[in-house]
């Protein structure tokens, strides 16, 4: 964006004062071709600097006439062209002060409403200050090849300039002056392109965290060959003039020389692709370095140049940048593989690279951590060396040059701590820092655009966090629900606040429940955040306030605030009383939405009407749906789908006679019941009598309760089958339910969510819905103790709760007589040998005989 493109939408009045000796029509005509010229960085009334400005004057001239051709009102614009031409012709360095003005007034008018200028106005005006520099260096080499040769024309002026050196006086010709003078341009050229280099690597390391990056570095490539073209020419000149420089000032300028291209060559060589700065050990990584004056410079060598990547530790990294890099790596940290390559050039694209494809970090030596610093805390880098020869002067010179921090990790677990030390790291380094220092303690807005910043760039959206997101943030990572908005922009949030420090009341960080929320977004609700239907960042208490007024129906989409990568829901209810009531439903992981996408399950609930603040959910959603296949597949087969259904408190029936609700004594299924604590003979009367029909039917011994292999059961599957407990949480346990109208199989309608089953105790095809297939037998003493179940009426082959017990005696009699006339069909009851909560290994502790409680015999088998 240029910055005529901003000044142009601005009111006229503002810059009325600007153009009193350049028309502002010639202004709206030249827009962006003005501000491109370099205007501002002409400083001086040389001869350099009235060329510089009459070419320009030219240049603008030309621009403007050709702008005229095109234009309505072509007479008027050519007698203003002419006037331009008549009163700057004689006095092109007054030309550059006005427009000089012009433009400072334009940038003080921007500043003033954006408080900034657009990036690509600063990298431009970056490049003509360098572009000005280097013509005016230029300048400088032909002004002493100029008085080079007319010292050469005048012999008398030599022998003059002979007798003062002999004499030890400084000679009285320009030349020494000239050349000093060159050598200072030469060296802030010099610096220009330092600068331009260390702020491509600042900018590289902030893409790390998402920021954009032009990393193209032909145009920095261009820049240093360009600076060396002219070094060149200026050693000449100064070789050439040895004799005229004497003994004294010319060992100075070949040693500020030496300088100026032992920087160039060394800062030149770069990392162009950064290792993954969160390593894994025993996987393979990429990286590439280039050395931008190596088409240039790099001597011609039977045997290619050699780049080795060895690991360093932070110390490491230290001591080589306080050397200059001039010291050679003593010892690896770290094993790697493969971290030896060529450094090649390439004539058709003009580079000089080594890539580095298939390097594999080995293992890695850890070093004595700092006070209580993890092992995710812990920066190493990888060194990138080489040694090359350089023309025309045959010099021979080490390169060397660091990675971007890198954090080693062994283990998955530990990728979200790591990234948390590389975004701190990469957003609050300094240019030119110690290795790898950054500050402890950063300003909250600083933070801010941290943050907003990461998340877009892994959402991979243009709709960032607003003001409202970050006021809820600063509230969670400082715990502090009561300051405003204004009192979190003037703190500073610490490393510790950031992911050392446990939030209040969880058992994760800041950044790690903020990564969560990333990955989520990333993965699920993308297009859902990108359309500003998710609120997101907001407190389940100001939630309820915002909510309290609204009618019955609408609801909002936030993250979950006490759980790592979870959205929820949070809607009114009414009551029979009127009153309202903020019901937030169980959140929703990406794994539940993979399953199940959100707009479909919002689709799902019909107690969903309008999203906050008043938009039908099917205009704010409707994009989002997917289409329901119903009918037959192209195999013949009847389509099924999954619907979520959420039952609140206030939704649900009343029990009936038997314990259940109306609607699950509709759909049959079975409740289980409870192993006691303990087992005693008497407990076991009321349940052998009905249980023991004549032979061969009577069921192997199993809980009471249990279905049978043959009985049909209508069941709903839970994806989460704790929820079906009673919980302390106000959040509602959604359920996914089959649809009975799309399912082939009536049998198979999902309605309610079974109670706690044992995968051993259902059919094989049910036992295979629960996560994790069926469990092994379980062992006697891993048994949980689980609540008393109800027996509903409709179990087949089971004792219905109304059955009245026999008497003590019957039952007694009944057992004799069963000993006699059916052998061992029902054997007599031994009381156990111990009185343990649970049955012994010996089966005949249930009373009945030898048969064991496993997974080998199943209800409803002989």
């Amino acid at each position: 964006m240029s910055l005529w493109s901003i000044v142009s939408h601005m009111p006229p009045e503002e810059f009325s004062s600007l153009f009193t000796e350049f028309p502002r029509s010639l202004r709206c005509l030249l827009a962006d071709w003005l501000e491109n010229q370099p205007w501002e960085f002409i400083n001086g009334s040389d001869a350099f600097c009235t060329s510089v400005a009459s070419g320009m004057l030219s240049a603008m001239l030309e621009k403007l006439r050709s702008a005229a051709s095109s234009d309505g009102q072509q007479c008027q614009i050519l007698q203003q062209v002419s006037s331009i031409e008549n009163t700057y012709r004689r006095d092109p360095l007054r030309l550059v002060a006005v427009l000089k003005a012009i433009l400072e007034g334009e940038k003080a008018a921007v500043l003033k409403r954006d408080r900034h200028l657009p990036l690509s106005f600063h990298r431009r005006q970056e490049e003509l200050k360098f572009s000005l520099g280097l013509q005016r260096l230029q300048h400088r080499v032909h002004e002493i090849q100029a008085l080079r040769d007319s010292s050469a024309a005048s012999p008398q002026l030599n022998t003059r300039d002979s007798q003062l050196k002999t004499e030890g006086k400084p000679p009285e010709s320009e030349l020494p002056t000239l050349i000093l003078e060159a050598m200072k341009e030469l060296e802030v050229a010099k610096q220009q392109v330092l600068k331009r280099i260390q702020i491509w690597k600042r900018q590289q390391q902030l893409a790390g965290n998402g920021a954009l990056f032009e990393e193209n570095l032909a145009p920095l490539q261009k820049r240093c060959e360009s600076l060396v073209e002219v070094y060149f020419q200026l050693h000449q000149q100064v070789m050439a003039a040895s004799a005229e420089l004497g003994a004294e000032l010319l060992p100075r300028l070949l040693e500020r020389f030496n300088e100026v291209l032992s920087s160039l060559v060394k800062s030149s060589f770069l990392v162009e692709k950064q290792p993954p700065q969160v390593l894994k050990t025993q996987t393979k990584f990429q990286a590439s370095v280039r050395f931008l004056l190596g088409p240039q410079l790099l001597k011609a060598s039977a045997k290619p140049y050699m780049v080795r990547a060895d690991m360093v530790t932070e110390k490491q990294a230290r001591e080589l940048a306080l050397s200059a890099y001039s010291n050679v790596l003593s010892e690896s940290t770290g094993e790697i593989m493969h971290n030896v390559v060529a450094l090649e050039t390439n004539p058709t694209s003009g580079t000089c690279c080594a890539n580095f494809k298939n390097v594999l970090l080995k293992k890695i030596k850890r070093c004595e951590r700092k006070g209580s610093e993890s092992v995710t805390e812990e920066k190493c880098a990888v060194l990138f060396s080489t040694t090359v020869a350089l023309t025309p002067s045959n010099l021979s010179v080490h390169l060397q040059v660091l990675s971007l921090p890198i954090v080693v990790i062994v283990h998955g677990n530990q990728d979200n701590n790591a990234k948390a030390t590389v975004l701190w790291d990469n957003a609050f380094s300094e240019i030119d820092r110690v290795p790898f220092v950054v500050a402890e303690r950063v300003p909250w807005e600083k933070m801010c655009d941290t943050l907003n910043l990461k998340f877009m760039a892994e959402v991979q959206t243009t709709k960032g966090l607003l003001k409202e997101h970050y006021f809820f943030l600063a509230q969670k990572v400082f715990n502090d629900h009561s300051a405003s908005l204004e009192d979190f922009q003037s703190r500073s949030v610490s490393w510790a606040q950031f992911n050392k420090e446990i939030l209040p009341g969880r058992g994760f960080t800041f950044w790690q429940w903020f990564d969560g929320v990333l990955d989520l977004t990333k993965r699920c609700l993308k297009s859902y955040w990108s359309d500003r239907l998710i609120i997101g960042f907001i407190s389940k208490q100001y939630v309820c306030k915002l909510l309290s007024t609204e009618p019955d129906g609408t609801f909002l989409l936030r993250f979950s605030d006490s759980e790592i990568g979870g959205v929820t829901i949070a809607h009114v209810i009414r009551g029979k009383d009127g009153s309202s009531q903020v019901e937030n439903i169980q959140p929703f992981s990406a794994k539940d939405l993979s399953i199940r996408s959100l707009g479909d399950r919002i689709r799902d609930l019909g107690q969903l009407r309008n999203l906050y603040p008043n938009t039908p959910k099917d205009q704010a959603f409707g994009s989002h749906y997917n289409k329901e296949q119903t009918g037959k597949d192209g195999r013949g087969y009847v389509s099924t789908a999954i619907k979520m259904t959420v039952e609140s408190e206030r939704d649900q029936q009343p029990q009936n006679a038997a314990g259940g609700s109306p609607e699950a004594s509709q759909a049959q299924m079975f409740s289980l019941p409870m192993l006691q604590p303990e087992l005693h003979p008497e407990s076991l009367q009321s349940v052998l009598s009905p249980i023991c029909p004549p032979a061969p039917f009577c069921p192997q011994p199993v809980p009471t309760g249990y279905p049978t292999g043959e009985s049909n059961i209508n069941m709903m599957v839970s994806d989460n089958l704790p929820s079906s407990f009673p919980s302390t949480s106000p959040m509602l346990s959604p359920s996914l339910v089959m649809d009975p109208a799309l399912s082939h199989d009536p049998n198979l309608a999902f309605r309610n969510p079974l109670p706690f089953m044992p995968n051993q105790y259902m059919s094989g095809e049910a036992s295979q819905l629960l996560s994790g297939g069926p469990s092994p037998e379980p062992r006697d003493e891993e048994m949980p103790e689980l609540a008393p179940f109800t027996l509903m009426q409709n179990s087949p082959r089971w004792m219905p709760p109304s059955m009245d017990l026999p008497p003590s005696s019957d039952f007694d009699q009944f057992l004799q007589e069963m000993s006699v006339e059916g052998p061992a069909l029902c054997p007599p009851f031994m009381p156990p040998l111990q009185r343990s909560g649970y049955p012994g290994p010996n089966a005949s502790c249930w009373g009945l005989g030898e048969s064991r409680w496993d997974d080998s015999v199943r209800p409803g088998h002989a």
